[in-house]
């Protein structure tokens, strides 16, 4: 288990911590980060994932402000599908549960009412409470820097400012959007004079020499009550849905209710909906070694480079290759020659680019989703609480699976309308709930799960369990499962 520990930073002075008591997190975790595919799946999204750090994306992001805001009012804003994910993923890396700190959104309709939806629920808290609003895919690597600019923000939040985080940035990046600083507020704060959307290579090397141009960090720090009071002036259709839904909470139709109005509401950006329009915008500046991995370019900013300027990760053999990205797992790829690439290798999907396409791997996505096909859905390993699968082969009417039980986990108590399944014990001892038998399943034995039929696998042993699972019937998709009971308070997919 990985826990959020005490890194050793400096701890906040007595003034500090008596500031962040009105201090609640909103970290933004509903997004599918299609420009990170093949790595990054609809359901495994870059968040989910460890990307140059031991934790993943989101885990990391929740270590990071913990030291700042008391975890208790650190509330991940998503949407149902990956609900179950990351509470598993939080969960662990806290050691504490993490099921009642959600904002869950009824469907996706960008961070405009997310964050409404956040503001509601945290106004609803704490009349007075300071929201800031966190990506949770980003990675930063001067954390002392980040919460001093975090506190900086929070006085300003407290004068009514709705206030941006703005990078100071080191390259003419044309995959961000810029804040231009306006007039000093005070010191290290500024007000804002425009924001300016991706440019051009040329624009954005005229706004690195320029000085006064910040990236748009996309964290945001304001209180619940001043966004939701800008979000009533500048998107009044909005507001009137947050308004809506915020009456039907506790009501018996409170999800009816969120999902119908969620589904009306305008999909927009809080940059475009509110904070390009509002008045009290301020700015403060950082230089935090942010990055918001937005695309596969941003590895050269986050894992080392070789000798010939190459990121390489995984089984890679490069020969007079230069400038280019290898991000690979255990199969051997071989690259002779390349400048300028990316080739990204999986299990079941390999992405081959120039590094200036790279925004546009999310076309790919695009023309996976027209097919209809499981590779832009999920990887052929997927990670659960008790463990994971990996599936060998499929076909008509049959699949094969590799499952993996960790010591002392079980999986639900479950039945399959459509499928029966065939265990092969390969390592570890099974312990197997069939019907109203229980019983013990060794290494080079097997047992049969007829279809209709309530089960249960489990691992008591002090050593991981692996089966091979075949699986033969009309339907053998995931939402076939019926769960009778859960360790993990999971709900039935059926």
């Amino acid at each position: 288990m990985i826990k959020i520990q005490n890194t050793g930073k400096r701890r906040l002075s007595t003034k500090a911590m008596n500031k962040t008591k009105r201090l609640y997190a909103a970290i933004i975790a509903g997004g599918s980060g299609t420009r990170f595919w093949p790595l990054s799946r609809e359901d495994m999204p870059k968040q989910l994932l460890s990307i140059g750090e031991k934790n993943t994306l989101i885990q990391g992001t929740v270590s990071r402000v913990s030291h700042v805001i008391p975890l208790r009012q650190v509330y991940v804003v998503t949407n149902k599908k990956q609900v179950e994910s990351i509470n598993f993923q939080l969960s662990e890396s806290t050691g504490i549960l993490w099921d009642k700190n959600f904002v869950v959104e009824p469907m996706a309709r960008n961070t405009a009412p997310a964050i409404g939806l956040a503001a509601v629920h945290l106004n609803r808290l704490d009349p007075e409470a300071i929201m800031v609003v966190l990506p949770s895919d980003h990675i930063i690597k001067d954390t002392d820097k980040f919460h001093k600019t975090l506190l900086v923000g929070a006085d300003m939040a407290m004068e009514d400012y709705l206030v941006t985080i703005g990078i100071k940035p080191n390259s003419p990046e044309t995959g961000y959007g810029y804040v231009k600083r306006g007039k000093e507020i005070k010191k290290g704060v500024y007000s804002v004079d425009r924001f300016k959307e991706k440019p051009d290579r040329e624009t954005a090397a005229k706004y690195l020499k320029d000085g006064s141009y910040y990236w748009n960090s996309g964290m945001f720090i304001w209180k619940a009550k001043a966004i939701l009071a800008a979000i009533k002036k500048h998107m009044p259709d909005l507001y009137k849905g947050l308004m809506a839904i915020e009456k039907a909470i506790g009501s018996k139709k409170e999800a009816e209710t969120a999902k119908a109005v969620f589904s009306k509401l305008p999909s927009e950006s809080i940059d475009y909906g509110v904070i390009e329009k509002a008045g009290n915008i301020a700015i403060v500046p950082t230089d935090i070694g942010w990055s918001d991995v937005g695309s596969w370019h941003a590895l050269e900013y986050i894992l080392p480079l070789d000798s010939d300027n190459n990121v390489k990760h995984g089984n890679v053999i490069s020969i007079e290759s230069k400038n280019s990205i290898f991000y690979c797992g255990k199969r051997v790829v071989a690259a002779i020659g390349l400048d300028d690439m990316i080739v990204v290798d999986t299990a079941d999907a390999t992405l081959i680019c120039p590094k200036g396409r790279a925004q546009d791997v999310r076309k790919i996505v695009d023309v996976l989703k027209e097919r209809g096909s499981e590779e832009y859905i999920t990887h052929k390993t997927v990670y659960r609480p008790w463990g994971s699968y990996t599936v060998l082969e499929s076909g008509n009417r049959f699949k094969i699976k590799r499952i993996a039980v960790k010591p002392g986990a079980k999986l639900s108590h479950q039945m399959h309308h459509h499928r029966s399944e065939h265990w092969i014990v390969v390592a570890g001892t099974a312990r197997v709930s069939n019907g109203d038998k229980v019983y013990d399943v060794h290494p080079n034995e097997s047992t049969y799960i007829p279809m209709s039929t309530g089960h249960r696998l489990e691992n008591p042993g002090k050593v991981a369990l692996e089966i091979i699972e075949v699986q033969n019937g009309e339907y053998l998709e995931e939402d076939d499962i019926v769960r009778f009971e859960d360790m993990y308070n999971r709900k039935t997919e059926s």
